[in-house]
């Protein structure tokens, strides 16, 4: 099982794609085993998680994704497309403070996209802590492209930095507080 978490998901488009992509993945490399994924998104506004938990879009969005991943992974109707039901069942949607609720744990990916660049520094700066300890050992932590890790070198090294992934070190010093 991979788990992952999309803190500030929004009305979902991220979360729904990893998915995707991730059955994509899983049907191009075909490896031995049962691997299936489990998705955390997670949003301050409560309006935005019922739109995401719908998974109802305009129809627009056929701008911007593949006529063959329209066709695989939504339903067509009058008002849009409807991410069909194994995408949407590997997706839990729930309200969440990241700043002020516990964090999902056991990570093995964590997407905080656009996320932080609306909070201030010392709210980053208790925020990256938390996602390390979030993450699994070797977990991947993927930024905005206007966020960075910071001065916390200790706890991420980067992975792909132009895009912003980032792998969790395990050098962090034992006895550290997370707030």
């Amino acid at each position: 099982l991979l788990r992952a978490w999309a803190s500030g998901c929004s009305t979902g488009e991220e979360a729904y794609s990893l998915a995707m992509v991730f059955k994509e993945a899983l049907e191009r490399v075909k490896p031995a085993g049962n691997f299936s994924l489990q998705v955390f998104a997670t949003d301050l506004d409560r309006d935005a998680i019922d739109r995401a938990r719908a998974g109802v879009y305009p129809a627009n969005i056929a701008a911007d994704i593949s006529p063959e991943r329209l066709r695989r992974f939504f339903a067509q109707d009058e008002t849009g497309y409807r991410v069909g039901k194994e995408i949407r069942e590997a997706v839990v949607f729930a309200p969440q403070n990241v700043i002020m609720d516990s964090p999902f744990t056991k990570l093995d990916l964590l997407i905080c996209r656009n996320l932080l660049i609306y909070l201030d520094q010392g709210v980053q700066k208790k925020l990256i802590p938390l996602f390390h300890y979030s993450l699994n050992p070797g977990g991947v932590l993927f930024l905005g492209s206007a966020e960075t890790i910071g001065a916390f070198t200790h706890l991420f090294a980067p992975r792909a930095k132009k895009v912003r992934l980032y792998r969790r070190l395990d050098s962090a010093p034992a006895g550290v507080p997370v707030e």
